[in-house]
C-alpha cells in the first residue's frame, strides 16, 4: 500500500494558515451544482442549433448527457475520497503524475476562465436594453461590471456566495418551469422537425461544445468540497441531484423552444427572418445569434409581454446571474490549489488572511475574463470553455483508475458503480467529444483572424498548449511539491 511521502504537503492542515471554512451542507452543494450550470439552459445552447439543427443537437445532446451521468459518478468517488479544492489536479498528481495533473489542472483552469466571462456577456446583452439609456453603457462594459460585481462577492466568503448560489438557483428553477407552462400550449411537432439536420453529422459534432454548456460548470460542486461540512456525505448528494434535476430541465427546454416556430426562431431575432413563397425560413444576411432564445421562444407564443411573461424575463436574469457567480467560485478554488503547489505562480495559492476565500485567484479570474470579453465572442468562449472541460473528463478517468490501483486501502464513503465499465464509457465519449469538437472548429475563426488568414480555434488552441508546455518546462518541471491528499489518519483505512 502506498503511503504520503514525506515531502507531501497537506496545506489545509499542516500548512498554509488561514485555510478554507468547512460550511457548506448538501442543499448549498444542490445549489451550487444547479448554479453553476442553470444558465447555460437559458442561453449559448441555441447556438448548437445553427450547426445541428434540431436533430443533430438532439443527437449531440443525448451522447452528452450519458457522458455527464457517468462522469459524475465517477468524479464524486474522488471528490469524496479527496476532498480538495483543486479537483482533478488534486485527483490527477496522485492517480497519475505531476505531468499529467499540471496538464489536468491547466484544462481546467481553461473551462472555468472561459466560462463566466460569456455568461458575463449574456448577463450585458440582458440588461443594456434598460440601462443603457439610463448610464450610456453597452452590453460589454455591463458584462465587466457584472463579472466585476460576482468576483467581490466570492471574495467576501464562500457561505455568503453559497447562500446567494442556492437562493436564485432555486428562483432559476422555478423560472423554466414558468417557461415550461407558457410555452408548451404552442408545441408542434412538425415545427420541432422542420429542416432539423442541416449539416449531418458534421453538424452533430459541430453542435457538441453547446450541448455541453448545458451542463458545464457541474463539476465545480468538487472544487467546494474541502469547504464542505461532511464530504463524504454531501458532495454525492449534491452532485446526483443537481444533476438529475438539470437533465430534465434541459432537455425540455431544448425541445419546447424548437417545437414553437422551428429552431431558426431561437437563434434569431425576428426581424432578421422572413420565410419564401415555398414556406421555407430565409435568415438575413449579417444577421448575429442571438443570446435569448427563451425569450424569443416567448416572442413567437405572443406571450412575452403578458404578465407571466414579463415575470419569466425576470427570473431569468437570475439564472445568468446565478452560473455566473458560480463559475467565477469554482474558477478561483482551480487556481488556488495549482497556486499552492507551484504548478501555476504561487500568489494564486494565498489565502485572504480575513475573508479565508481565495482573493488573488478571484482577482485573477477577474482580468482574465475582462480580457476574453474584449476579444472574444459568445460562441469562442463557450467553446473554448468546453475544449477545457472535456479535457478535464478524459483526465479524470485515468486518475480514478490510478487513485484506485495505488491507494486500495484509501478511504472511499461513495464508490462509483459499474467499474470498470462506467468509467470507460466516460472516457470513450469524453475523447469522441474532444475530436468532435476538434473537426467541427478546424475552420472556425479565433480571436486573430482580422489579423491573419491562419488563425482558426483549433490553431489557437493548439498554441496554447505550446506556451503552457514551454512553461512547464521552463518553471514547473523541477518543483517537488506535491500535496497531500488526505491526512496521514484517512490513508490506510478502508
Amino acid at each position: 500500500m502506498n503511503q504520503i511521502p514525506d515531502d507531501a504537503v497537506d496545506v489545509s492542515e499542516h500548512g498554509q494558515k488561514p485555510a478554507l471554512k468547512k460550511t457548506l451542507g448538501p442543499w448549498m452543494l444542490w445549489g451550487l451544482g444547479i448554479g453553476y450550470v442553470i444558465g447555460g439552459e437559458y442561453f449559448g445552447w441555441n447556438i448548437g442549433l445553427l450547426v445541428g439543427g434540431s436533430l443533430g443537437m438532439m443527437a449531440a445532446f443525448l451522447i452528452v448527457t450519458l457522458l455527464y451521468i457517468c462522469f459524475v459518478f465517477c468524479y464524486a468517488e474522488m471528490a469524496c475520497a479527496v476532498p480538495k479544492a483543486g479537483g482533478v489536479f488534486d485527483y490527477a498528481q496522485w492517480g497519475i503524475s505531476p505531468f499529467w495533473a499540471y496538464v489536468a489542472g491547466v484544462s481546467q483552469v481553461l473551462e472555468f476562465l472561459f466560462a463566466p466571462p460569456a455568461l458575463a456577456m449574456a448577463v450585458g446583452a440582458y440588461i443594456a436594453p434598460i440601462l443603457q439609456p439610463v448610464l450610456g453603457l453597452g452590453p460589454k462594459p455591463l458584462a465587466i461590471i457584472a463579472l466585476g460585481l460576482v468576483t467581490v462577492l466570492n471574495i467576501r466568503g464562500v457561505k455568503q456566495a453559497a447562500a446567494f448560489e442556492l437562493s436564485i438557483a432555486i428562483v432559476s428553477s422555478l423560472g423554466l418551469i414558468l417557461f415550461f407552462w407558457l410555452v408548451a400550449p404552442s408545441f408542434q411537432m412538425k415545427e420541432y422537425l422542420r429542416d432539423s439536420w442541416p449539416n449531418g453529422f458534421l453538424g452533430v459534432f459541430q453542435a457538441v461544445p453547446f450541448a455541453i454548456w448545458m451542463y458545464l460548470g457541474i463539476e465545480g460542486v468538487a472544487n467546494v468540497a474541502e469547504e464542505s461540512r461532511n464530504p463524504s456525505r454531501d458532495i454525492p448528494r449534491g452532485f446526483g441531484g443537481s444533476l438529475f434535476t438539470l437533465i430534465i430541465l434541459s432537455g425540455v427546454v431544448m425541445v419546447l423552444s424548437v417545437g414553437v416556430k422551428g429552431w431558426q426562431t431561437v437563434v434569431y431575432n425576428s426581424a432578421d427572418l422572413s420565410v419564401n413563397a415555398q414556406g421555407q425560413t430565409i435568415v438575413a444576411n449579417g444577421a448575429i445569434a442571438s443570446d435569448s432564445p427563451l425569450t424569443l421562444a416567448l416572442g413567437a407564443t405572443g406571450s412575452l409581454n403578458s404578465p407571466a411573461g414579463k415575470l419569466f424575463q425576470a427570473m431569468g436574469l437570475f439564472g445568468l446571474i446565478s452560473s455566473l457567480n458560480g463559475l467565477s467560485l469554482a474558477s478561483g478554488r482551480s487556481l488556488l490549489e495549482m497556486g499552492r503547489a507551484a504548478y501555476l505562480p504561487k500568489f494564486l495559492g494565498v489565502i485572504h488572511p480575513r475573508f479565508h476565500t481565495p482573493a488573488r485567484a478571484q482577482i485573477f479570474t477577474f482580468v482574465v475574463g475582462t480580457v476574453a470579453l474584449i476579444v472574444l465572442d459568445t460562441a469562442k468562449l463557450i467553446t473554448w470553455s468546453a475544449l477545457g472541460a472535456v479535457l478535464l473528463y478524459i483526465f479524470s478517468i485515468p486518475a480514478l483508475v490510478g487513485l484506485r490501483r495505488k491507494y486500495p486501502e484509501l478511504a472511499r464513503p461513495f464508490i462509483a458503480p459499474l467499474y470498470p465499465w462506467l468509467p470507460a464509457v466516460s472516457f470513450v465519449l469524453s475523447i469522441f467529444c474532444f475530436f468532435a469538437m476538434l473537426i467541427g472548429n478546424l475552420e472556425e475563426p479565433g480571436a486573430f483572424a482580422p489579423f491573419t488568414k491562419y488563425s482558426t480555434v483549433v490553431i489557437e488552441f493548439g498554441i496554447f498548449w505550446i506556451f503552457a508546455m514551454i512553461y512547464y518546462m521552463a518553471f514547473v518541471r523541477h518543483n517537488k511539491t506535491i500535496l497531500g491528499i488526505a491526512s496521514s489518519k484517512t490513508l490506510g483505512k478502508s
